[in-house]
C-alpha cells in the first residue's frame, strides 16, 4: 500500500524530508479496525516526531507518522465489539504504532469513535488529537464543571484565558468551553485574521498575543463605568505557548487558580505561580494509551474513554453546538502534500487545522 514515511534525516525545507514509500497493509490484531484511510489532518507532534527521527533512520527504520485519521472500517480483528465493516470513524492514534500517513491503517477500537454523520468525513478528520488534548484539559486536568456551568455560576464566576486561540486545540477548546461551561471565554490572537477566527469560535474577548497579558485582562476586569467590561477573574488559563510567559500568566491568575501546558518549554519559571498557590498541570492525550491499564473505572487511565469522548464530540458536532477546524485542505496523500502541511506548521501562522485527503 502507498505511506509516506522518514526515510533520510532533512530539516523541513528539503522535499527529502518525507518519501513515497510502499509498505505492507497490516493485519488488524485482537480488537484492531483496519481502517482506509479517507483523510489525515497534521498536528505540531506531527513535526517534531519527524525532527526526532533521526535515530531510528539510522538504525533502518523507515516510520510512518501521522496521528488524525477518518476513514472507514474494511476489516476488524478478534474481540472488537462497537464497530463493523463500513462503519465510518475518526481517531487520533497512538505514539506505540505506525502511523496514519498511509492508505490503510490499523487502530485499537477503544480509542476509536465513530464520525459525525453531518459533515464531509475530510473535516472530520481536522478534530480528534485537538478534541481529545482539550477536553481532557478542560474537564480532567483543570477540573471544570462539565454542563454544570458551576465553574462561572453567580456565586464563582470564572474566565478562561486561552493563549495563541488560532491553534488547533485552542480552536475547539474554546467551542467546548462556549458549549458546555458557563466560563466568559477570553483568548489571545496575533494576526488580524486570528482574531476573526478566535471570535467565530466563540471567544467573547481577543487579547493581542504580541503585547503583555496581564495588563489588557485588568483592563478588562475594570467595571463598566470605569471603561472596562467586568469580565469574571481569570481561574482558568490553557496554554501550548508558554515559553517566557510565567511572569505575565502568574499575574493575570487569580489565587487558587488553575494553569494546563501542552508544550515542552526550554524554561517554566514554577517559582513564579507558588504565592498564589496556583496548580499547574501538563495535558498529553497520548497519556492514556501509553500507560493505561484498561481499567474502565479510572478514566485518567482508561484508553477507552478517549473512544466515548470522542463519540461525544461526533454528537456536539451533528448537533450543530461545535462545528470542524478545517483551515487548509490539501489533496493527495503523499509526501509533496505533507511536506508542505509540515512546512506551513514549523513556520507558526497557521489558523485551525489542517487537513490531507487521499
Amino acid at each position: 500500500m502507498p505511506a509516506v514515511a522518514v526515510t533520510e534525516a532533512f530539516p523541513v525545507t528539503d522535499p527529502r524530508c518525507l518519501t513515497d514509500v510502499v509498505t505492507d497493509v497490516p493485519t488488524p490484531g485482537p480488537r484492531d479496525l483496519l481502517v482506509e484511510v479517507a483523510a489525515v489532518s497534521v498536528n505540531p507532534i506531527d513535526t517534531k516526531m519527524r525532527r526526532r527521527a533521526a535515530a531510528a533512520v539510522a538504525a533502518g527504520e523507515q516510520p510512518v507518522l501521522g496521528y488524525d485519521a477518518a476513514g472507514t472500517v474494511v476489516a476488524v480483528g478478534s474481540g472488537v465489539v462497537g464497530f463493523a465493516v463500513g462503519d465510518t470513524v475518526f481517531y487520533a492514534g497512538s505514539q506505540l504504532r505506525p502511523g496514519t500517513n498511509s492508505r490503510f491503517h490499523a487502530v485499537d477500537e477503544r480509542i476509536v469513535g465513530r464520525a459525525p454523520s453531518s459533515i464531509p468525513v475530510v473535516d472530520a478528520a481536522s478534530l480528534p488529537l485537538t478534541a481529545l488534548t482539550a477536553w481532557e484539559a478542560l474537564f480532567e486536568r483543570l477540573g471544570i464543571g462539565l454542563d454544570s456551568g458551576v465553574a462561572s455560576g453567580a456565586q464563582n464566576p470564572a474566565s478562561l484565558l486561552v493563549v495563541g486561540g488560532a491553534g488547533g486545540v485552542p480552536s475547539i477548546m474554546i467551542q467546548l468551553a462556549r458549549a458546555l461551561t458557563g466560563l466568559t471565554v477570553i483568548a489571545t490572537a496575533g494576526r488580524e485574521e486570528s482574531r476573526e477566527w478566535v471570535t467565530r469560535m466563540g471567544a467573547h474577548h481577543v487579547l493581542d498575543h504580541k503585547k503583555e497579558l496581564a495588563g489588557q485582562v485588568a483592563a478588562l476586569q475594570k467595571p463598566v463605568a470605569d471603561g472596562g467590561t467586568g469580565v469574571p477573574p481569570v481561574r482558568y488559563v490553557f496554554t501550548s505557548q508558554s515559553g517566557g510567559r510565567s511572569g505575565d500568566l502568574a499575574a493575570l491568575m487569580a489565587p487558587a487558580s488553575h494553569l494546563c501546558l501542552t508544550d515542552d518549554p526550554e524554561s517554566f519559571e514554577l517559582g513564579a505561580f507558588k504565592r498564589k498557590s496556583i496548580s499547574v498541570h501538563w495535558e498529553s492525550m497520548f497519556t492514556k494509551v501509553i500507560f493505561g491499564d484498561g481499567d474502565a473505572g479510572d478514566a485518567t487511565v482508561d484508553p477507552a474513554s478517549q473512544g466515548r469522548i470522542l463519540d461525544r464530540i461526533a454528537d456536539l458536532v451533528d448537533a450543530g453546538r461545535i462545528v470542524p477546524t478545517t483551515g487548509e485542505t490539501l489533496a493527495g496523500m503523499n509526501a509533496e502534500s505533507l511536506v508542505a502541511a509540515h512546512r506551513d506548521l514549523e513556520a507558526g501562522h497557521v489558523t485551525g487545522k489542517i487537513v490531507v485527503r487521499v
